[in-house]
């Protein structure tokens, strides 16, 4: 189960977000996903939670809890949106509210290996590949993508990430004018395989989107087109 970015809270402003942030270790916001996990018994990528970083600000931190409730792994958001975009919020500042992470994250599962990134990081195709070189099967994708960006890249960028990698994405995006502020989201949350293929999507609305992945399909598109192995250029690196 793939939630989407920011998804216990959003607010209007990114500021909202240092009022519910905790340390690691006293995080009511990581302890209540834990438990829903536990409770109804899956594999959960809690989106992402507020969760206080050294210097005052926070991580934007993805968690992924076994079907026990356990932490299998975590990801902080390592690239940070400051642009402007022209919508009524029109100028984002994450970097103001939030510390980017400093590491990549890839997680043993029982079906599969399943690389973390988030929102903005899907514009970064050096990840992705980080990622895949680190061993990913899958690709996890919390997010909550504009609508004006959305509208134009989203779709395309994921099948792009989908097909660089030869990995299952898995892209959960917020969708909908936010009450609290003029923030809309694009929503279109989706599934797509090795290939590019649109597994399952959901392009409006609220709700959710399920699908099976079928992991020999992609151990055939990995054998039949060794992408991974032809690449001539150096392995990306993350600047610190």
């Amino acid at each position: 189960m793939v939630l989407p970015e920011c998804c216990l809270l959003f607010g209007g402003a990114e500021s909202a977000q240092l009022n519910y942030a905790q340390d690691e270790e006293h995080s009511e916001l990581k302890l209540a996903m834990a438990k829903f996990a536990q409770d109804y018994q899956v594999y959960l990528l809690a989106g992402t939670i507020p969760v206080k970083a050294p210097d005052g600000r926070v991580y934007s931190r993805s968690y992924l809890f076994d079907d026990k409730g356990e932490t299998l792994g975590k990801y902080d958001k390592l690239h940070l949106f400051d642009v402007e975009v022209s919508d009524g919020t029109r100028q984002y500042r994450e970097s103001d509210t939030f510390c980017p992470g400093e590491d990549i994250t890839v997680v043993e599962t029982p079906f599969g290996k399943i690389g973390l990134a988030i929102c903005y990081d899907l514009r970064f195709p050096e990840l992705f590949r980080a990622l895949r070189l680190a061993g990913a099967d899958i690709i996890v994708l919390p997010a909550a993508f504009t609508k004006v960006t959305g509208e134009v890249h989203w779709q395309v960028l994921l099948q792009a990430r989908a097909i660089e990698t030869q990995c299952f994405v898995l892209a959960a995006d917020q969708w909908g004018q936010h009450s609290e502020s003029s923030r809309e989201t694009w929503g279109q949350s989706m599934i797509i395989d090795p290939w590019g293929s649109i597994l399952a999507q959901k392009q409006t609305g609220t709700g959710w989107v399920q699908g099976r992945l079928d992991m020999s399909q992609l151990a055939a598109i990995r054998a039949k087109m060794p992408v991974a192995n032809h690449n001539r250029f150096k392995a990306p690196e993350l600047n610190s």
